[in-house]
């Protein structure tokens, strides 16, 4: 953070604040660790804090600590709507854009209060009092050890918020192994065991929950693997009735798109999940080296994210959306050498 907005921030904390801390739709890891820890902290600084969510989570992630204490808008929208319009400041975390906050947006959009942005995607929007953006910065949960770091708090560090930090910092950087894995990040992780973080205990909560309706499905979207070698790409289709057939729950998919990307010779690769509830095709991007799948889907899946992480929706039928995805890739066959 830049001095001038390490200011601003201590000006807006000075006294007792209500404030919410807000996730985007479909909270990952990265923005239930990142809001808990953050709520944890203003809290212990003296603040009226709930974290609040635009819609449910995996229960992979429910065990993490005060995770039971987040309000859900999708479950609780009269709350949520009283949150919102109390609040005095308001935290969003893990996004830089309203319209990712789903039902949430139209009341974030009209709130009084000010607002105060930590992310690490590319673009953000100018919504925000505060923003502490950081796009090569692996994690969100990352951001919010600095920004503790940043207003003299490491004081503060206790063994949930270590937990909850480390939770995000892990699942957004794949256990640690993407390119935006930094000695930095690992100098947190460091930190973060000290404080109390069990990070084998941590790692099993996360990996090894595995049920065998989701052993089945991704041994389905294995069995729906087509690999493009003229691109060096490859995608996985998952239609709803194949996810209704295997008892699908909320974060069953999670990670199946880097099976794509883990065979040699692939850089690009990409899922496309149908969800009839929404009359959307759910996509999520995965790439390696300088191809940038969050310029990719800004084109062609009004979505974004990371270079090599992105995600986006189509609201064509899912074989029009794999048609048009491969016609669409003749255009990048250079960016997509290797």
């Amino acid at each position: 953070m830049n001095p001038e907005s390490i200011s601003a921030v201590k000006n807006l904390l000075n006294s007792p604040k209500n404030i919410v801390v807000i996730g985007h739709k479909n909270p990952d890891g990265d923005a239930i660790g990142s809001c808990l820890g953050l709520s944890n902290f203003l809290r212990q600084k003296g603040h009226h804090v709930t974290t609040l969510m635009p819609n449910d989570f995996p229960d992979f992630l429910k065990w993490i600590p005060e995770a039971t204490d987040i309000t859900t808008y999708e479950k609780e929208a009269e709350k949520s709507k009283e949150l919102v319009t109390n609040a005095d400041l308001i935290f969003t975390l893990d996004f830089n854009a309203l319209n990712r906050t789903g039902g949430l947006q139209g009341l974030l959009e009209i709130a009084k209060a000010k607002f105060v942005l930590i992310d690490h995607h590319q673009q953000p929007d100018d919504y925000a009092t505060v923003i502490y953006s950081d796009v090569t910065i692996c994690s969100t949960s990352q951001m919010v050890y600095h920004f503790m770091d940043a207003l003299d708090g490491l004081d503060f560090l206790n063994s949930e918020i270590a937990t909850q930090l480390y939770v995000g910092i892990m699942t957004d950087t794949g256990s640690f192994r993407f390119p935006a894995t930094t000695a930095t990040t690992h100098r947190v992780i460091a930190s973060l065991i000290e404080a109390g973080a069990n990070n084998s205990e941590i790692h099993q909560n996360i990996y090894d929950t595995n049920s065998p309706d989701r052993l089945k499905l991704l041994g389905t979207a294995l069995n729906n693997l087509v690999i493009l070698p003229d691109y060096h790409t490859a995608f996985i289709t998952i239609s709803q009735e194949e996810l209704n057939t295997n008892n699908f729950k909320k974060g069953d998919t999670e990670g199946f798109v880097n099976y794509a990307l883990s065979m040699k010779g692939v850089v690009f690769a990409i899922i496309f999940i149908e969800n009839k509830k929404e009359n959307i095709i759910k996509i999520s991007l995965r790439s390696k080296g300088d191809f940038s799948v969050n310029e990719f889907s800004r084109s062609y899946y009004n979505g974004g994210g990371h270079t090599n992480a992105a995600g986006g929706r189509s609201h064509l039928s899912l074989t029009e959306t794999v048609a048009e995805f491969i016609s669409i890739l003749p255009n990048h066959k250079e960016a997509l050498s290797i």
